[in-house]
C-alpha cells in the first residue's frame, strides 16, 4: 500500500480514493478494538526504537503521515478506523528490509498460537461453542497431479536476485559474517 502511494504528496488523493471505495486502507480497523488498538501503541514504540537503529526509510515517512491524516479525518474517526498492530508491524518489517511479499506470512505467525489455543479449547468444550477463527479456503479445489516437466510455463521471465539499494546493508553484513566464519 505504501509503495502504491509513493510519496507523502499523494496521500490526500489516496485518502479520497479510500473514501470513494476505489482503494483499500490496510492496517486500520479491528473487529474487537473499536478504539486505538492497545497493542498498536506498544508496537509503535518498538517501531521508533527500530528506526533509531536502522534509520528511517521514505516509506516510513509516508506511513507516519498516513496515520496522522487518518487519525484527524472525520471519515475514519466516525468509522473507528485506527491503526492496528499490523500497520506498525508492517512498518517495522519494511524498516528491516523484509520484502513486502513476506508480510502476510509474518502477520500470520503470531496468530497461530492463538488459533491453536482456540482449537484446544474447542476440543475440551463438550458443547463445542468456541470455534474460531472461521477459515474459508477459497483456493483451488481438488486437482490432478501434473509432473513438473509437463506443466505449462506461467511466466515469461526468469526469477533473478537483484540486491535493492535498501538491502545493501543487510547483504554487506551477511557477506562479512560469512567471511569471518571461514577464519
Amino acid at each position: 500500500m505504501l509503495e502504491q502511494i509513493g510519496t507523502k504528496e499523494k496521500i490526500p488523493q489516496f485518502i479520497q480514493d479510500v473514501k470513494d471505495r476505489k482503494k483499500m486502507l490496510q492496517g486500520f480497523g479491528h473487529r474487537v478494538y473499536k478504539n486505538y488498538d492497545p497493542r498498536a501503541k506498544i508496537v509503535k514504540k518498538t517501531a521508533e526504537e527500530v528506526f533509531a537503529i536502522v534509520g528511517r526509510d521514505p516509506m516510513i515517512e509516508i506511513a507516519v503521515e498516513l496515520e496522522r491524516i487518518a487519525l484527524s479525518d472525520e471519515y475514519f474517526i466516525k468509522r473507528k478506523l485506527y491503526p492496528n498492530v499490523d500497520f506498525y508491524s508492517g512498518v517495522i518489517y519494511r524498516a528491516l528490509a523484509i520484502p513486502t511479499d513476506f508480510f502476510t506470512v509474518l502477520f500470520t505467525l503470531p496468530r497461530i498460537s492463538g488459533w491453536l489455543a482456540h482449537w484446544n479449547e474447542f476440543l475440551d468444550d463438550p458443547e463445542n461453542k468456541i470455534v474460531r477463527p472461521r477459515q474459508i479456503y477459497k483456493g483451488y479445489t481438488k486437482r490432478d497431479y501434473v509432473p513438473v516437466e509437463k506443466r505449462d510455463q506461467k511466466a515469461e521471465y526468469e526469477l533473478e536476485y537483484v540486491i535493492d539499494s535498501f538491502d545493501l546493508r543487510r547483504e554487506a553484513s551477511y557477506e562479512y559474517q560469512k567471511s569471518t566464519k571461514k577464519h
